[in-house]
């Protein structure tokens, strides 16, 4: 298979896996979302552990151990990316996988805005458009409801600035969710005794849910990472930022349909003026790819 083909196929699975993750979580529906973030941290470094071993990595390891700096960004990374996973699994275990999917489709919006404060880069019209439909959409749910969309922003910015300060780590992907896990781990182990030997232990606590759920919190966490890492240096990256969207498209569809979830009028009009301002980014982006395209075209003589 062609290395392009290879690659649209792995970052296209890698989001179509993170799209469907919320029926995972709703297995351990009734475990604790704090147990449950605890067990996906544990098992994660364990998968990563296992994953550095086999690809005899642990060299990349060893050099990020020994720069103060990069063990900072690392600590930061792994508050920031727990934050993400904890927020999301309460998100699906409470009913609110719609609100966390609107927030999957806001990150992008938030990541590029980072970009714009952070990196000093300048956006295109397109993009400025998404930010003012972005802001709309929550300004009009907020006005409407009379609820500000909390769990919405709390899924996507932890997220948007751990993909910002993923920026200052000189690691590969799988090096990098090793080091994260490791810094927050202590604290997964302690809670996970805590929690554990106030409720009966790890069955009464696990309450009839299969005790092979908590070695797979790891694999469903770092096999879509992976398989995005093999995928995305093969394809050009703009065309991953259109690809993103399978991910919030396809939670969104398992609120729908999975979770029977409720859209009422107001969520939809916040999610369609959203959704507009997407379109208009991503209409630019395939522009851009045709232009890519064109310019790659062999000349006729």
């Amino acid at each position: 298979m062609e290395r392009k083909t290879m690659g649209l196929v792995t970052v296209t699975g890698s989001y179509v896996l993170w799209g469907m993750l919320a029926i995972f979580w709703s297995f351990l529906a009734q475990v604790n979302s704090v147990y449950i973030l605890a067990q996906r941290i544990i098992w994660s470094l364990v998968f990563m552990a296992l994953y550095l071993l086999v690809t005899r990595r642990w060299g990349e390891v060893k050099a990020a151990l020994s720069s103060r700096q990069t063990m900072v960004n690392c600590l930061l990374c792994g508050i920031l990316i727990t934050l993400n996973w904890g927020v999301y699994i309460y998100s699906v275990n409470s009913g609110h996988v719609l609100q966390a999917s609107m927030g999957y489709f806001i990150e992008p919006v938030m990541v590029a805005l980072l970009g714009v404060i952070a990196f000093r880069e300048k956006p295109s019209l397109a993009e400025k458009l998404t930010f003012l439909c972005a802001a709309g959409g929550i300004v009009f749910l907020t006005v409407r409801t009379g609820t500000f969309p909390t769990l919405a922003l709390a899924v996507a910015t932890p997220f948007a600035v751990y993909g910002a300060l993923k920026k200052k780590v000189a690691l590969t992907a799988q090096t990098s969710l090793f080091m994260e896990t490791l810094w927050v781990t202590p604290l997964a182990l302690l809670f996970t005794w805590w929690w554990a030997a106030g409720h009966g232990g790890t069955a009464e606590v696990l309450g009839g849910a299969p005790f092979w759920l908590l070695p797979a919190c790891g694999v469903v966490t770092s096999v879509p990472l992976l398989l995005f890492n093999m995928g995305v240096k093969e394809i050009p990256y703009y065309f991953s930022g259109i690809l993103m969207y399978i991910n919030p498209t396809l939670q969104f569809l398992v609120g729908l349909v999975y979770f029977r979830e409720t859209l009422n009028v107001d969520q939809f009009i916040a999610f369609l003026i959203i959704w507009v301002g997407l379109a208009i980014t991503m209409a630019e982006k395939i522009k851009v790819i045709r232009r890519e395209k064109k310019t790659q075209e062999p000349v006729k003589t």
